[in-house]
């Protein structure tokens, strides 16, 4: 099977690969299989409540995967309280949700193994089942025979399609079991396809495998079963090829691509579905998703980010915030003249983002003027150029502007007179006491409010003609500080409810001067749709924060009221 470009104006369409599912005319398509709730939460630093589950599962189906791998109903309590609930709980309309688990145990019978039970009992149409193919893994890992390792797999399948489930085979560890024993690999895939199998996922499990390996194997394994049985592709990214590698397996006859979002999973990850899906709807006109649903791809990348309690990562192709972001003279100055060909290889509106223009010291008028633009600010020369004298004054202190929208947009609008603050500050003191004992117990104590907290801070604003005092307790300066700021505005402003901190960053930009070092704070905020940046810089860390946090509260207040 070999998938091409999108054909040209005038063009017809090429024929559709043999094995391929075809949805609309003759364009090649995929199945995409989503394994976030299983895979992708064994990443680390993630930890899913049952509520997560369901919310990300939502999110999936809203971009329009056909598979939604739900977890191991056997694994632990939340993931058959997931399984409980989603019946009643989720309504999918383009996926079908799947049940994971594995063969039955070496010598074992399929009529009485937990595993096999607890997948009829999840209540999902469909299982996917995780079986040994490499010959080393069923001698030494399992301490079995070769042919026990067959059976495990015949009998498990067996079960299953007789308990009315369709049923997809994982073969672990596939790539490396096939270098030392292609053989034994194709009679496990054999035994699986013979009693019902409908997919024959191979997976580089170790993910060591490179991708003219795996093009090179997928299309033996493909050209051995040819169209009787659907040949997957499951990859992680050990060695940072797992969407390369699941890009080659398609190239190889895959038509079913495991993977997550945001390529979260063990270790180093899998293979990130928001890059292999435009990489394969935009570059090689292989359809993933219904049609229209590409363009939610950053929205919905972004969300389930938010879900699992992971900043996003601005660098990832397509979806990130970094993806069609320009900061240099000469790009700045080509987007300006003949629009985004000049240096996006995708129009980024395509799925769901947006080009942006980072204003620096290398950006210069044309950037300045551009990124006016995005924020619905007209410059004209000669504001261009002020502006753009004062931003390299102020990133000469230490500020970064191309990491804080919200703050520079701020500077934009106070220096051109756009409207003034919806409050202006007059002073702030923060009090800090120490309390002498156990600092992690205190530190636990306070977060369980079983002791005052250790910071108090007073602020005095002015809204309007009316001056008010607020204190504030926190958990450290910052904290303290922006309660005391919403107490003061409480009553005036209901949008500040909404607005909340999401990230807070310290760096000290010149350590040979120890404390009396320059910092510089960079504060991400939400307001549950949308997220935005501020900066402050100062000798003072708590100046710093200061200038970030109101700036990062006059943004919402003013964005909420737009």
């Amino acid at each position: 099977m070999t998938a091409s470009a999108s054909p040209g104006p005038g063009e017809a369409p090429a024929p559709a690969p043999a094995g391929s599912r075809s949805v609309r005319g003759d364009r090649m398509s995929i199945d995409i299989f989503d394994t976030t709730l299983r895979d992708g939460a064994q990443f680390e630093g993630i930890s899913l409540s049952v509520d997560d589950k369901l919310r990300i599962a939502e999110q999936l189906d809203h971009l329009g995967v056909r598979w939604i791998e739900g977890g191991y109903p056997q694994a632990n309590p939340k993931d058959q309280e997931f399984f409980r609930r989603a019946p009643s709980e989720l309504s999918l309309g383009t996926a079908d949700l799947v049940a994971f688990g594995s063969t039955r145990k070496p010598l074992g019978k399929t009529d009485s193994d937990p595993t096999l039970a607890a997948l009829v009992e999840a209540g999902t149409s469909t299982a996917c089942i995780v079986g040994k193919s490499w010959d080393f893994h069923v001698t030494d890992a399992l301490g079995t025979t070769l042919d026990e390792g067959v059976a495990m797999v015949q009998d498990s399948v067996r079960f299953l399609r007789a308990a009315g489930l369709r049923v997809f085979f994982d073969a672990e560890h596939c790539f490396d079991g096939y270098k030392a024993n292609p053989e034994f690999v194709l009679r496990v895939l054999e035994a699986a396809a013979m009693e019902g199998a409908e997919c024959l996922v191979l997976c580089d499990t170790n993910g060591g495998s490179l991708p003219h390996e795996v093009q090179r194997i997928t299309g033996e394994v493909h050209a051995h079963f040819g169209d009787d049985v659907q040949i997957g592709i499951h990859t992680q990214n050990d060695t940072g090829c797992a969407v390369a590698n699941s890009i080659a397996a398609v190239l190889g006859g895959a038509t079913h691509l495991q993977g997550t979002a945001n390529g979260y999973g063990e270790r180093t990850g899998n293979a990130n579905l928001m890059t292999c899906i435009p990489n394969l709807e935009l570059k090689m006109g292989v359809q993933c998703l219904p049609e229209g649903r590409i363009e939610r791809l950053t929205a919905v990348s972004r969300h389930v980010s938010e879900l699992v309690n992971l900043p996003p990562h601005a660098a990832d192709p397509y979806v990130g915030s970094s993806a069609f972001a320009h900061k240099g003279g000469l790009h700045t100055s080509a987007l300006g003249k003949v629009g985004s060909k000049s240096y996006e290889h995708v129009d980024p509106a395509a799925i769901g983002n947006h080009t942006r223009v980072l204003v620096s010291d290398l950006g210069g008028r044309a950037g300045m003027k551009m990124k006016a633009e995005e924020f619905g600010i007209e410059l004209d020369a000669r504001a261009s150029a002020e502006l753009a004298k004062t931003v390299n004054d102020l990133e000469s202190r230490g500020y970064v502007f191309e990491a804080a929208d919200a703050s520079l947009e701020l500077l934009m609008r106070r220096t051109l007179g756009l409207g003034a603050d919806p409050f202006r500050t007059e002073s702030y003191r923060v009090t800090s006491y120490h309390r002498e004992g156990d600092a992690l117990a205190l530190a636990v104590a306070a977060a369980e409010g079983v002791v005052d907290l250790s910071t108090e801070a007073t602020v005095k604003v002015w809204i309007g003609d009316e001056r008010r005092i607020a204190v504030g307790e926190g958990n450290g300066p910052v904290h303290a500080l922006d309660q005391a700021l919403r107490r003061a505005l409480n009553g005036h402003f209901p949008g500040i409810e909404d607005i909340h901190l999401v990230d807070f960053r310290v760096r000290v930009l010149d350590t040979s001067v120890g404390t009396e070092a320059v910092t510089r704070v960079l504060i991400e905020t939400s307001d549950g749709e949308d997220t935005w940046f501020t900066v402050g810089v100062s000798e003072n860390v708590i100046e710093a924060s200061w200038t970030a946090l109101i700036d990062a509260i006059v943004y919402g207040l003013q964005h909420s009221a737009a």
